[in-house]
Parts: C-alpha cells; sequence; structure tokens
C-alpha cells in the first residue's frame, strides 16, 4: 500500500478516534482529559495501535486504556461506518504519559526562566 494513503488513514483513524472518545459512557474514561499521542497501523490495515495519554498521569491513562479496550467492539464499529473502511484494524490501546512529561519540561523551563530573570545582570563585553 501506498505510504501517502496509509498516513491518510491513520489521521482518519486519529481523528475518528479523538470524536468517539467524547462519546464514550464508560465511567473509566470520563471525568479525564484524554489525549491521542500516537496511531500506528500496519500496512496490512490488520491493527492499529493508539497510544493514549492523560492529563492526570500515567496511572489515570492505565485505567482510562481498560475502559477503551472494553468498549474497543464499539470503536471498531463506529470506525468502520464512519470511514467506511473495508477492513477496520483492531484497535490495541497503549497508555502512555507523554503529556505529564511534557508538562513537566515545560515546568522546568519555566523555572529556569525566572531564575534567569532574578539574577543580576552582567554588562556585555569583556574587560580589556
Amino acid at each position: 500500500m501506498p505510504s501517502y494513503k496509509l498516513d491518510r488513514i491513520t489521521e482518519d483513524v486519529r481523528r475518528e478516534l479523538s470524536a468517539l472518545f467524547r462519546e464514550l459512557k464508560d465511567p473509566r474514561t470520563q471525568g479525564m482529559l484524554l489525549s491521542i499521542v500516537r496511531v500506528e497501523v500496519t500496512n496490512d490495515l490488520s491493527y492499529c495501535t493508539v497510544y493514549v495519554s492523560a492529563m492526570e498521569g500515567l496511572e489515570r491513562a492505565g485505567t482510562a486504556v481498560k475502559g477503551l479496550r472494553s468498549a474497543s467492539g464499539f470503536l471498531r464499529r463506529e470506525l468502520g461506518r464512519r470511514l467506511s473502511l473495508r477492513h477496520v484494524p483492531e484497535l490495541i490501546f497503549k497508555a502512555t504519559d507523554s503529556i505529564e512529561y511534557g508538562a513537566n519540561i515545560s515546568r522546568i523551563l519555566h523555572d529556569l526562566e525566572e531564575e534567569r530573570a532574578e539574577a543580576p545582570q552582567e554588562p556585555e563585553g569583556g574587560e580589556g
């Protein structure tokens, strides 16, 4: 399969899954900010790995993944309807902590920026 077609299908799956996550009624997936970090579809469209992250951390993302696995039949059926694919890939959900990791890096950079602003400024140029 040409890579541009696979890339298009991957992006379509990501977009539709994001919309479907908002429709889920499973209590394990509600009340948290879920984000799809990455979607990988195999070349033969048999498997689709979806990496999910939660703002609340890896533990909450793991709980959400359990809910998503139980709803995978519904999600797969809806993907088939919305994307009109001949073969809808089997969905595999994996938890990741990339949102928490990115927020931590942002916090560290912000703290360094504040330290730099509070430090006394040395004059530019050297003596000599």
